[in-house]
């Protein structure tokens, strides 16, 4: 299982979550809601390396390339005591200015053995 590189992410990400719930509606607008599976609240990290070294961005790039998008790694989010699996199935490089870049990316976090 690969870990992805220890390059901090710029302060400003956002974790999106989206507990699945099934919701069962009766007569009279009485209603019932139960969660759906064991893994029912994945998160999404939209994540930001602003104006980091090429180096840096060359080296994430290459670790998500090197994934094609499918196959998962370990992270660990800011904030968190321990690692998640994930997979990036798109990211945007900016190339700022000579020796600088800005990486984006869009982490899914997965549920598998």
């Amino acid at each position: 299982m690969a870990t992805f590189p220890s390059i901090t992410p710029s302060y400003g990400f956002t974790k999106n979550s989206a507990p699945i719930v099934n919701r069962t509606q009766y007569g009279s607008g009485y209603s019932q809601r139960t969660v759906f599976g064991i893994n029912q609240d994945l998160k999404t990290l939209n994540l930001r390396w602003n104006n980091i070294t090429e180096a840096n961005s060359d080296t994430i790039e290459t670790f998500l390339e090197a994934r094609g998008g499918s196959e998962s790694f370990d992270y660990t989010a800011t904030g968190e005591s321990s690692s998640s699996k994930y997979i990036c199935t798109a990211w945007n490089k900016q190339i700022n200015y000579t020796g600088r870049a800005t990486i984006t990316a869009t982490f899914e976090q997965v549920a598998e053995a």
